[in-house]
């Protein structure tokens, strides 16, 4: 392809700065913010690093803007909010995990979404990557499936607990989308999958863009953005590679 691409990893130094001191915190509150703009800081770099690939040289002002204003400390479970800035990604159960700041930010920055669009996120997960869409697109529309209705209820719960009120969470198969609810502007697929769902394909609106990771889990996984032109026509493009969960459902293969 001719291009360099760096594979996104965290390093010592990373995990030993994300993380939040104990000392000199009010009883009862952590502060954040001295972890949350080194995050900010190690996306920023990730996205210079690969801007070959990634098609820019820096995160849109409201990508970036979003990223530096959600509390992911808030979407992780309690014993590893000291953990929730570190630039990588953690489990909150159910065999699922909070991606990665930098793989969100970039999957984010890429669906070039304008104010009030409506967006698609399959894999709710543990509600970050939706409340980060809805930073972005205040004024816009984001719908979020989530499959495991345990996580639903709890992604559900906590984004209306902070806020983000343009969110609508929903419990079912990812796979199929939100049929009744498109087209959508952008849809977003947190989970891997061999091929692009169908039904998303078809509930995609002209002119919009759908980023997922394609690849199966014993191969190299590969971020792709698929675009459909004014005509419906299809085409896409290989970013660079990624490790997601599996895309589950009674409908995947």
């Amino acid at each position: 392809m001719g291009m360099r691409i760096v594979i996104v990893v965290v390093t010592l130094t990373t995990l030993l700065t994300g993380a939040v001191a104990g000392s000199g915190e009010k009883e009862g509150q952590v502060d954040y913010s001295g972890p949350h703009q080194r995050m900010m800081e190690a996306i920023r770099a990730d996205v210079a690093r690969n801007h070959q690939v990634l098609g820019r040289k820096h995160l849109s002002a409201a990508v970036d803007s979003a990223m530096a204003a959600v509390p992911r400390h808030e979407f992780v479970p309690p014993d590893l909010q000291s953990y929730a800035y570190i630039n990588r990604p953690l489990s909150i159960g159910h065999g699922q995990t909070i991606s990665q700041p930098t793989i969100v930010a970039m999957m984010t920055d890429l669906l070039d979404l304008e104010p009030g669009d409506r967006v698609l996120e399959v894999g709710t997960g543990s509600g970050y990557q939706a409340a980060v869409l809805s930073a972005v697109l205040p004024d816009g529309a984001v719908h979020t499936v989530e499959i495991v209705p345990d996580l639903a209820r709890t992604a559900r719960k906590r984004l209306k607990a902070l806020g983000y009120h343009n969110v609508k969470v929903h419990t079912g198969d990812g796979y199929l989308g939100l049929p009744d609810l498109g087209p959508f502007q952008g849809i977003i697929v947190t989970a891997a999958a061999d091929e692009v769902p169908p039904p998303l394909i078809e509930q995609l609106a002209p002119g919009g863009l759908l980023v997922m990771p394609l690849g199966s889990q014993d191969e190299t996984q590969w971020l792709t953005v698929l675009a459909k032109d004014k005509k419906g026509d299809i085409s896409r493009r290989v970013v660079l590679p990624v490790r997601f969960v599996p895309l589950t459902g009674d409908n995947v293969d």
